[in-house]
């Protein structure tokens, strides 16, 4: 796998989402296509090896799911669906590790991923969260609309806190049959915004997908000393000796997170973690599985 044309801490310097989209996507396609080999049980008058320049719409995603490995179905079928992708750009997704964000992570994954949906006939949709504004793009298939997606995700600055549920009612309006939401966020909440966020989405589609972004300095603790810590959200700040908290801290997340997975899942939700120097081919292995499924 090239993990280097898939490690979003080497796009800082590209101003061009598509540009990153695509090469994160031709990469992931690459690193996989080599590993493909013929299996007992395939029947090859139907299936085909995948090959660089393929039409993404004839990929067989199913097969994919079953073997992890790539084929083109010869006979074309109409197995397009709606993924709307709904971002958190609240404060706390400032947070920085490394030379990025947790948005510009975000940025790049979302824009890969719905590269990679067009690519293959999908319609994409955008839905950005912020206290004071929620950016709206109902799903379409175009490369128009592609652009327009890019564009509206590359304008995305975090501010404020996650809004409301009551104010979320766009992205609880299911329009198809088939249908998947990807929600992107760090789960920093003041209340319980995001889980009944979650809860909503949940109750309504049974194809969701949890994409839950940390930073490696967030989930390792390697802050050292007297330290002050703001909240990205509502400026409050707080002084932290770090000497002797790094074990209860460590300890009190992992709980967290393991509260946190439970719950989701129990909601029918999937649920995947990463943290920000992590390469993107896990979220489109991801999403290309619960893909096959829909």
């Amino acid at each position: 796998m090239p993990h280097r044309l898939l490690n979003p801490q080497t796009f800082a310097a590209i101003k061009d989402l598509r540009l990153i989209a695509k090469t994160v996507v031709d990469g992931f396609m690459l690193g996989h296509n080599q590993s493909i080999r013929r299996g007992a049980g395939i029947e090859f008058s139907q299936y085909r090896s995948y090959q660089p320049g393929d039409d993404l719409r004839q990929l067989d995603w199913k097969m994919f799911a079953r073997s992890d490995r790539y084929y083109i179905r010869e006979s074309e079928v109409d197995s397009s669906v709606a993924v709307r992708f709904v971002v958190d750009a609240s404060g706390s997704m400032g947070h920085q590790d490394g030379t990025l964000t947790k948005l510009d992570y975000a940025r790049y994954l979302v824009a890969s991923l719905a590269y990679l949906a067009v690519q293959q006939g999908d319609a994409v949709g955008l839905f950005v969260l912020q206290e004071e504004q929620l950016v709206q793009l109902a799903p379409q298939q175009s490369s128009q609309h592609l652009q327009r997606f890019f564009h509206q995700l590359e304008q995305v600055k975090p501010n404020g806190a996650f809004p409301p549920p009551d104010r979320l009612a766009p992205v609880f309006a299911k329009k198809r049959q088939k249908e998947i939401t990807v929600l992107v966020t760090d789960m920093y909440e003041q209340t319980s915004e995001i889980s009944e966020t979650l809860r909503k989405i949940g109750a309504l589609e049974k194809d969701t997908l949890l994409f839950h972004l940390m930073g490696k300095n967030e989930m390792e603790f390697t802050y050292q000393g007297q330290l002050a810590f703001q909240d990205l959200e509502t400026g409050q700040t707080v002084q932290v000796s770090t000497e002797g908290q790094r074990t209860e801290y460590l300890q009190r997340l992992q709980e967290w997170l393991r509260s946190l997975e439970t719950d989701t899942r129990k909601k029918q939700i999937h649920y995947e973690r990463f943290h920000l120097h992590e390469p993107l081919d896990k979220a489109l292995r991801a999403f290309l599985i619960n893909r096959a499924r829909v």
